[in-house]
């Protein structure tokens, strides 16, 4: 299993937090093959942290965070993801 944790950074203040709702609905509703999804917003970003056992880049689950930012956030400005870390989790954690 990975952790990855990303970070947008740039979004419209006003956005961020029904974003992080929103978002945090999408992946436990639709995107079922995270799990552990948390979606914040911290008042200057959204930090999205997620469980799979398929994306140990964070590549994967960039272009999904991607995906539904376009979808919640309608003017998401000059906003920017990166990926912050991707942990490799032990058997303990799966």
């Amino acid at each position: 299993m990975f952790r990855v944790t990303l970070v947008c950074s740039d979004l419209p203040p006003t956005s961020g937090e029904a974003a992080a709702l929103d978002i945090t609905r999408e992946f436990a509703e639709h995107r079922t093959w995270h799990s552990r999804v948390t979606c914040e917003w911290d008042g200057t970003r959204l930090i999205l942290v997620s469980e799979n056992d398929f994306d140990n880049t964070g590549l994967a689950t960039l272009d999904e965070f991607s995906d539904c930012i376009s979808a919640y956030v309608s003017d998401p400005g000059e906003s920017q993801i990166a990926i912050e870390s991707v942990s490799e989790l032990g058997n303990e954690c799966a």
